[in-house]
């Protein structure tokens, strides 16, 4: 039923959350597991590209660590660095990857940000032809 499944990393405790969530799903489907986390600085949204920035580096780090973490764990996993628009990068890598099931971590409301901008989890929820599990940090 969900030979790939996508999940989306911020390198917050919702990642946690999720991949706590997901474990026991990918391993009862024998999932393949598409790690994906959006650069969303200052260099990532103003300059368009993956540049070598302190926090390219980080981001980098902390996602080849959690794809070793899954692989050590018997997992087929592999990991996704992009940047721009989170949302708009989630539905697209989802898309182009062919998953069947889209995974996300969400961290609740921010209030008055939320209602200005929307959220991540609300965009991809919406945009996406794809289901979307939300796990709540």
């Amino acid at each position: 039923m969900y030979n790939r499944i996508l999940i989306s990393l911020d390198n917050s405790p919702a990642d946690d959350a999720i991949l706590d969530h997901i474990r026991p799903l990918a391993k009862m489907m024998k999932s393949q597991l598409t790690l994906i986390h959006v650069a969303d600085g200052f260099q990532a949204r103003h300059q368009n590209q993956l540049g070598e920035s302190e926090e390219m580096r980080q981001d980098r780090e902390y996602l080849e660590k959690r794809e070793k973490e899954l692989r050590s764990e018997g997992f087929d996993a592999s990991a996704i660095l992009t940047w721009g628009d989170p949302s708009q990068r989630i539905v697209e890598a989802a898309e182009t990857a062919k998953c069947d099931l889209i995974a996300m971590g969400t961290h609740g409301h921010r209030l008055i940000g939320d209602i200005i901008y929307g959220s991540v989890a609300t965009y991809v929820r919406h945009r996406s032809k794809i289901p979307v599990l939300l796990v709540r940090a």
